[in-house]
């Protein structure tokens, strides 16, 4: 029987990773840090959290848990948290963690990764003992799993020096791209801030979310990083995606090339983003999305 161990530091992501993680075993543990017993796992090693200690404290005493178990395979979330969890554990067990793109488990585990930001990807064969994977969004099919699985409480100890000192709410609304069916994605091409209501107004017409390509993000700042798609932002696999004045650098295209049919538009015949469309609309935004929502 092959296992998997997740760390899990919140309920809906850790249960998402832990049916993910069924793709690549038979049983699935899960090590629960503050995220209760998790449906998708057969087993969780629930540990109460302190509410004054980070999360990332804990993850000496999680490596000392893997290692006295047996562990082999361990997989975290790309959060933040996940990946500040993924390097100490990694460290602790003596291995480098590695961000993967894709897994495949037959007689040997092949990870893929990106890499030279995105413009080739690597395929690696693991072969030491233990292995840290941080599951890059997209990288695991997850199948929908509502388990009666097994819970055990462990005490764990966190390291010192740490104390959380205040939390505060992030502005503006959440969003889980990496579900939505349907997404618009809006670039450089918008003149100005304000204009993005065009792209909004086709959104609500379609009954898609609103994303963007980097510098709409960390250039201008017109809308949050986690709207933003590609290399070191979210990847997609929904059924359409609409690229609205996006030039479709590879960068892009990483997080973007996995859906079901791309439709672009744009005033630049010659953008790279044409290349890799199933539809492509020549022409300016602002006369071509007014009409596209009115016909809809």
């Amino acid at each position: 029987m092959t296992e998997v161990w997740i760390i899990a530091h919140d309920a809906t992501g850790g249960n998402a990773l832990a049916c993910a993680a069924r793709a690549l075993g038979d049983r699935v543990v899960a090590i629960s840090l503050g995220a209760g017993v998790l449906p998708g796992a057969d087993l969780s090693l629930t540990v109460q959290v302190s509410p004054e200690v980070p999360v990332e404290a804990y993850a000496c005493a999680v490596a000392d848990l893997l290692s006295a178990r047996g562990a082999q395979l361990v997989l975290t979330d790309a959060t933040t948290t996940g990946r500040l969890l993924a390097g100490q554990v990694a460290a602790r067990l003596g291995v480098s963690p590695l961000t993967a793109s894709g897994v495949v488990r037959g007689n040997s585990l092949q990870v893929t990764r990106l890499v030279y930001g995105g413009l080739a990807v690597a395929t690696d064969e693991v072969i030491s003992p233990v292995c840290v994977l941080v599951v890059a969004p997209g990288a695991l099919t997850a199948e929908e799993s509502v388990r009666a699985g097994q819970s055990e409480a462990v005490s764990l100890t966190p390291a010192g020096g740490l104390r959380l000192v205040e939390t505060r709410a992030k502005g503006g609304t959440s969003v889980d791209l990496t579900g939505a069916k349907r997404v618009v994605g809006v670039g450089r091409g918008f003149a100005a801030e304000a204009d993005l209501e065009l792209a909004r107004a086709l959104a609500v017409k379609l009954g898609a979310e609103v994303a963007c390509s980097r510098p709409i993000a960390e250039g201008v700042n017109w809308m949050p990083a986690e709207r933003y798609l590609g290399v070191s932002g979210a990847t997609i696999k929904p059924e359409l995606y609409l690229a609205i004045g996006i030039s479709g650098q590879v960068q892009h295209l990483v997080g973007v090339n996995h859906s079901k049919v791309i439709v672009a538009i744009n005033s630049d015949k010659n953008a790279p983003i044409f290349a890799h469309a199933d539809f492509g609309v020549v022409g300016d935004l602002y006369q071509v999305l007014p009409e596209l929502t009115k016909s809809l």
